[in-house]
């Protein structure tokens, strides 16, 4: 019997298998790299082991290093969470020949599926040897690993080796592993995919489908549990393929087999030998605790020969530090509040079962590996959090969950929450006509701002308060000039006013009913609405609206030159553009420059057309968010 398990992983997932360790009597062991060493995972576990790094390559990837640790805090299992490792199977034979439990599939397994080449041809398929013009488009695709890494869209044949290098190069900074494969690119089918379990005595179960269609940069944004509008006959097709997967394999534990459904039809993709991001899902659907039946089937136990019945819905978000409206740019920072409701208390909802998550209201999980106050760094994936929404119907599942981003309260970097909102109530996705496509063709709306227009000025209001505005008491009869702040949200400048009149505070038709510095209550037209503020430095959220404060005369210091690029992010200069030195010619839209920051590559283009004035980097250099890159100048006129 398994009495304490150390995880190869960090962040939500680390914290969520913790959960069920804990509810199980297990101790607990997190392993974490010195940007980790005050993360939530290793605040949370019994004990810690440190990996000197930062690097997934000298810390989350060291497997080596990872089994010393377990021995040395006497762990008796490994689990190994998703990503990183979890589809290695030198690291779980690592595991298995330290004397440990490994709490996941045979090596053998691993390596059969594990590899996306090696699955499509155990499977009948072959990825593409020779492309030509004929086979475009083409996806370049890792063939370790998953979560959208290591893959790239090739649409023009003069693109193939780029996308190859880029590739290789973000698969082996994420996985260990640079080897990736090119396969067709079937445009605009649904991701769909099997849950199946399985134990050492034969039984497999398929857990039903999931839907994971929305998608950005082919990681999954949504999921759902069942994949809706599948026929009868098209669902027990995809249980049958996957159930063969896992046979010819002799699967054991938790994994997924992936489908692209397209005009009725369903091509398979690839088998993910590990436990997925989008587990609870299934978790809330079928009333199981995935991790525990991981643990039951690592210590030999035999399923019950069916599964448990289905009920309801399911609807996964992931929250991400990201900027959706600009290239989905990872943000960093300090997370100051998070919560998906006004009281956050640890429980259980119906279809939650155990305490494997925070279950923050009725129906509504909350998954993550953040606590108030934690810092978002470089190094690591940017996705904050999950929210899960369950309910006797789509319909519900999807409204709940909607409901629930809005009314959550982050403090924070710039997160994906109004997309994930939006997307929710798209009509596409509430009539289940999406695809994988549905990005490509409404992130133009999704992400077109819509700031609340009282927001700056009840800011402003809570403002004058604390910084205590001799003119806020009551009105006075000696005229002055309305107080005004400026305020920068979406983009754009504000600068509310307010007046003091014989009646109260007033702006513009608007009465202000209450002001202090957390709380502000405002009448318009008879409707009055309430505005909570928080302050941290110079930015303010007012409800779910975030601004900043400009000081009242622009800094000179910080006036750019025309053409400078600017890093969007924090992370380090992999790689730069081949020949590239001041007084090279460049067009606009030229790639100049590769950024790594949060386990993907970002490209730095050319603003226009025009001469290199100035390059400030090279390679393997680590800049700040806002430093200058380099300087294109406009030609000569």
């Amino acid at each position: 019997m398994i009495t304490s398990v150390l995880v190869a992983n960090r962040g939500e997932i680390a914290c969520r298998i913790f959960r069920t360790c804990r509810e199980w009597g297990i101790h607990t062991v997190a392993v974490h790299s010195d940007a980790d060493e005050n993360a939530l995972h290793a605040r949370v576990a019994d004990a810690t082991v440190r990996l000197p790094g930062a690097a997934p390559a000298d810390t989350y990837l060291r497997g080596d290093l990872i089994v010393k640790a377990a021995l040395a805090a006497g762990a008796d299992a490994i689990h190994p969470g998703y990503g990183f490792l979890s589809e290695n199977p030198d690291f779980a034979r690592q595991v298995l020949d330290a004397g440990l439990t490994w709490i996941g599939p045979t090596p053998d397994a691993i390596e059969a599926m594990a590899s996306k080449t090696r699955a499509k041809e155990l499977m009948g398929l072959t990825p593409l040897r020779e492309v030509t013009e004929d086979d475009l488009p083409v996806l370049v695709k890792a063939a370790a690993g998953g979560g959208g890494r290591g893959m790239r869209v090739v649409r023009r044949l003069e693109d193939l080796d780029t996308a190859l290098e880029s590739a290789r190069a973000e698969a082996t900074s994420a996985f260990g592993d640079g080897e990736v494969f090119v396969e067709p690119y079937v445009e605009n089918g649904r991701h769909v995919e099997v849950q199946i379990l399985a134990d050492t005595h034969g039984t497999i179960w398929p857990l039903g489908t999931r839907d994971c269609s929305l998608q950005r940069r082919h990681q999954k944004v949504i999921e759902e549990a069942p994949a809706p509008a599948l026929s009868e006959e098209l669902t027990e097709e995809l249980h049958n393929l996957a159930v063969r997967a896992a046979r010819a394999v002799s699967y054991v534990g938790a994994g997924t087999v992936e489908f692209l459904v397209a005009d009725g039809r369903a091509h398979f993709l690839e088998m993910n030998t590990r436990l997925q991001v989008e587990h609870p899902v299934t978790e809330a659907v079928f009333g199981l605790d995935l991790v525990a039946e991981q643990i039951r089937i690592a210590e030999g136990r035999a399923l019950p020969a069916d599964p448990p019945r289905a009920r309801g819905h399911a609807v996964e978000a992931r929250l991400y530090a990201e900027d959706p409206a600009h290239h989905w740019t990872p943000q960093t920072g300090t997370l100051h509040r998070l919560t998906v409701s006004e009281s956050v208390a640890e429980g259980v909802s119906e279809r939650f079962p155990g305490r494997v998550a925070e279950s923050v209201s009725p129906g509504i999980r909350l998954d993550t590996g953040y606590a108030d106050g934690d810092d978002i760094g470089v190094h690591y994936d940017p996705m904050l959090a999950k929210v899960i929404a369950h309910a006797p119907t789509r319909a519900e599942a999807i409204r709940r969950l909607a409901a629930a981003l809005d009314r959550a309260t982050i403090h924070g970097p710039t997160t994906n929450r109004d997309l994930l909102a939006r997307s929710l109530r798209h009509e596409e996705f509430r009539t289940a006509r999406m695809d994988t496509g549905f990005y490509d063709r409404h992130l133009p709306d999704l992400t077109h701002p819509t700031p609340d227009p009282y927001a700056p000025l009840a800011a402003a209001l809570a403002d004058a308060h604390t910084h205590g505005d001799p003119r806020f008491g009551g009105w006075r009869n000696v005229p002055s000039q309305p107080p005004t702040r400026r305020y920068a949200l979406a983009g754009e400048e504000y600068e509310p006013a307010y007046r003091h009149t014989r009646t109260g505070l007033e702006a513009d038709g608007v009465t202000v009913v209450h002001a202090d510095a957390h709380l502000v209550v405002l009448e318009v037209d008879g409707v009055r609405r309430k505005f909570e503020v928080a302050r941290y430095g110079a930015d303010r959220y007012v409800n779910t609206t975030k601004l900043t404060a400009l000081p009242r005369f622009p800094d000179p210091t910080t006036q750019q030159a025309p053409g400078s690029l600017l890093a969007p992010m924090p992370g380090t200069v992999i790689r730069v553009a081949e020949g590239l030195k001041p007084g090279t010619p460049v067009e606009a839209g030229t790639p100049l420059l590769w950024l790594e920051a949060m386990k993907m590559e970002h490209k730095i283009t050319a603003p226009t057309t025009g001469t290199l004035a100035a390059l400030h980097v090279a390679v393997g250099q680590q800049v700040e968010m806002g430093a200058l890159l380099a300087v294109v100048q406009d030609p000569p006129t």
